[in-house]
This record gives C-alpha cells, structure tokens and sequence, in this order.
C-alpha cells in the first residue's frame, strides 16, 4: 500500500505542477467560455451598418405594407401588441420621389435603410439604370422591383451587390412574404389584426406527470445535466487519456520501466498511474467547479431580478451523474492505459486510440433517440451497454427514469467491466512495458492475457 500511494503522490505532484496544468486549468474556463459566448456576440457585430435597400413598388400600393413588416418588432408581437412606432426617418439623399426610414428592432438581426423609388413616368429599365449606378457608386447595398402582378404571382426581384449575404436575404424575404400575404388579406376584405391575434404563438407550460409541485415544471435543467456528464466525460477522456497513454509510453521509451519493476510489481504500477492522473483530473474540475459556483452565486442576484430561474435538479440525479461519470472516465481511462501498453510512440496510440474516440462520440448520438423513447428496447439495450451506458442511462434516467433495479443493473455491469479491463490491462502491461522496437498485435496480447 505505500509503494501504491508513492507512485500516486508521483504521479499527481509532478503532474499539478507542471506548467500545461496550470495553463489548462486556467485557459480551459475562458476555452469553454469563448465556444460559447464569443460566437454569439460576432453573429450579433453589424460590420457595415445598417442595409441601404430601395423599392420600386409598381404596385403603388405595397411599400407601406412592407415598411410595416420590416418595422415590425418581434418582442412587441409576443406581447400581443401589434402597433408599432416607426422609427425617425434617416437624413440622406434620395433620389425624386423617395421616401426613407430607418428599420432595426431590439431582436432584429439584420437593420435596414428603406428607400421608396418612384418611377416619374420613367420606363422601368431607366429606373434599374439609375439604381444600379447608384449600387456601383455605394449609396446602395441593394434595390428590389415588386411587379404590378407581385398579389398573383407573388414573385419579385431583388438586385443586390453581395449575394452571399444570405442572412439579409432570407430575412428580407421573409418579411416581404409576410406584406404580401397580409394585403392579399386585406383584399379580400379579412381583418389582419384578427389574424394575427390568432395566429399568436402558443406558450407551453411542461410539467412531469406524476409529480406534485414546482420540482417538476421544467426538465430542461436536467436534459442539459445529461448532456453535460456525457460532454464532461468526452472532453475528461480527451484531455487526461492521451496524458495517461504519453505518461505510460514516456517510461517505456526511457527504459525507467525497468528500474520501477525491480522495486514494485506491476499492477501497483500500473493503478498508481491510473489513480494518480485521475486524481489530477480531479483537483482540475473541482477547480473549475468551485470557480463556476462562485460565478453562479455572483450573478444569482442578477437572475433573480431578471426573473430567470435556474432549473431544479434533483438530489438522486447528481448522485447518478457522478456515478455514471467515475465509470464513464475510469472505463475509458484504462483503455487508454493498455493501449499505452501496447505501442511504442505516442503517434501509434493516437491512431489506436481512434476507435475510442468513436466510441465515445456514438455514445452521445444514441442519446438522441434514448431521449425520445427512454423505455425502448433499443434504449434499454444501450444503456446496459458498458462503453455507452454512462451516456445513455443518464438520458434514460432524465426522460423517464428507469427501474431502479435496471440503474443498479447497469453500473453493476459497467463497473464489472472496469474490473475485467483493470485485469487484461495488468497482465498486457506486465510483459508490454518490457517490450520495445515494435507494436504488440492483438495475437500477441491474447497470448499475453493468457500466460500465467
């Protein structure tokens, strides 16, 4: 027991002292923090400003419909409130008979500058002239010609400088589609405003049957935390399992696995190298979660005002999702510890390793249709599955959960198949570690496992 707990203190201070644990642990939060808020915030950057767009309505009678859809502000819709203020008009040169009006809303993705072109008794190919100088020239990003015949057919052409702007696009397309079919409408004699009263969107309220009280308004805390073990353990696995396999090839390759057998038998070794680093991940995520809770507690205040409420977890759902998060990483850990065993370089387990990753990734794929049918044949199935349960068990057990006797039944058989692995590992090591020039292949190891 006391070479087992040297080799862990080893493993562990050389590991926590280094340089990439402490920029890891430092850099992992704001890596996190930048896939998630940062491309948000550059979706929402309005580089060029607002989109300069002109209309020629030869209707004569659809640019105030279209203003209106583009002025729209979707928050106000939700409200039920369909009256909407424009915004100030922009002071800029337009050409005879335009008319223009700034359009942007609190929600609105893209902003506009709406200009009104009236032909003047001009033909139709003078007016596109006119426009597409002034589109060479910069003063327009685009102009669109809304036929006399747009009701009918409802096609309508739109001219612009940059095409691949599919964003503006679409969404002016959108709003287009709605003036039409709101004058189309009111054509026919119906009232918009009762349309648009019942077409309003419904808001579901969700609760769990079976289940009094608010606990149960809102599993979207919990479909999140089996989403998040699952992540948790995908990234832990990516992170510490390529430490634990250069770990076990950096001794092989400077022979120090020699002098270590000489004083210390091989499954002491070897699980002091698995506890160690483990214990590294460890002191690194209780890092990160002591950090984010103070961050949560910081900004409760915050919520609470802004009538946000964070959802209720249950406290048998955090005991199952550590559970199924030891297994998940100490099943996946000690695959890469007999790969580690098996190759000679790092480049060779990281090809190895490949199926792992596979793995791993299958196993929050099949979580998707766990989710949507927990009591499946198919969902009980992969979550007794070893290598998928961690995941899958854990959807299972938020959707709807389980038998408890199928829970049991599951860690039982994963943590079974850890103890089997920890055993081929050790005998693979014993004699893997020792040998050099060459990857063992799995003849190889077969006869190994079998050797007494």
């Amino acid at each position: 027991m006391s070479k087992l707990l040297t080799i862990i203190r080893r493993e562990y201070v050389q590991r926590v002292r280094s340089r990439f644990f402490v920029l890891a642990t430092v850099l992992g939060p704001l890596v996190m923090l930048a896939f998630t808020v940062v491309p948000a915030l550059i979706f929402n950057i309005n580089a060029g400003g607002p989109v300069r767009i002109a209309i020629v309505d030869e209707t004569g009678r659809m640019y105030e419909r279209v203003q209106a859809a583009l002025l729209r502000n979707p928050d106000t819709e939700e409200a039920g409130d369909s009256e909407q203020t424009p915004a100030p008009a922009v002071n800029a040169e337009r050409s005879p008979g335009a008319r223009a009006a700034q359009i942007g809303g609190r929600r609105a993705e893209v902003s506009y500058t709406l200009e009104q072109v009236a032909s003047a008794g001009r033909a139709l190919d003078e007016v596109q002239r006119e426009l597409n100088e002034r589109v060479s020239r910069r003063e327009l990003e685009a102009y669109v010609i809304l036929p006399r015949d747009i009701l009918v057919t409802g096609k309508a052409e739109y001219y612009a400088r940059n095409l691949g702007d599919e964003f503006t696009v679409r969404q002016f397309k959108d709003r287009l589609n709605e003036a039409v079919s709101e004058q189309r409408l009111i054509d026919r004699g119906i009232n918009v405003q009762f349309v648009h009263d019942s077409t309003r969107e419904l808001k579901l309220t969700t609760r769990k049957a079976g289940v009094a009280g608010a606990a149960a308004t809102d599993g979207g805390g919990s479909f999140g935390l089996a989403f998040g073990i699952g992540f948790f353990i995908y990234v832990t696995v990516l992170l510490y399992g390529q430490v634990i396999l250069g770990a076990v090839v950096e001794e092989k390759t400077t022979r120090l696995t020699e002098m270590l057998f000489s004083s210390v038998d091989t499954f002491t070794l070897m699980m002091g190298k698995l506890l160690g680093v483990s214990l590294v991940a460890l002191t690194q995520f209780l890092i990160w979660a002591g950090a984010f809770l103070l961050v949560t507690l910081y900004g409760a205040g915050a919520l609470a005002a802004s009538n946000v409420h964070l959802p209720h977890v249950a406290p048998s759902l955090i005991v199952y999702a550590v559970l199924f998060f030891v297994l998940g990483y100490f099943l996946y850990a000690t695959i890469y510890l007999l790969l580690g065993a098996m190759v000679t370089t790092t480049q060779e387990g990281g090809q190895l390793s490949m199926p792992v990753v596979f793995m791993l990734a299958a196993s929050l794929w099949l979580a998707v249709p766990v989710i949507r049918s927990p009591n499946s044949s198919f969902a009980r199935l992969v979550s007794l599955i070893p290598f998928s349960a961690p995941i899958t068990m854990m959807a299972r057990i938020v959707a709807e959960p389980p038998p408890v006797w199928q829970i049991a039944l599951s860690l039982l058989i994963g943590f079974a198949t850890v103890g089997l692995l920890i055993w081929v590992t050790a005998r693979v090591y014993r004699i893997g570690m020792l040998m050099y020039g060459k990857r063992a292949s799995i003849p190889e190891m077969l006869r190994w496992i079998r050797q007494e």
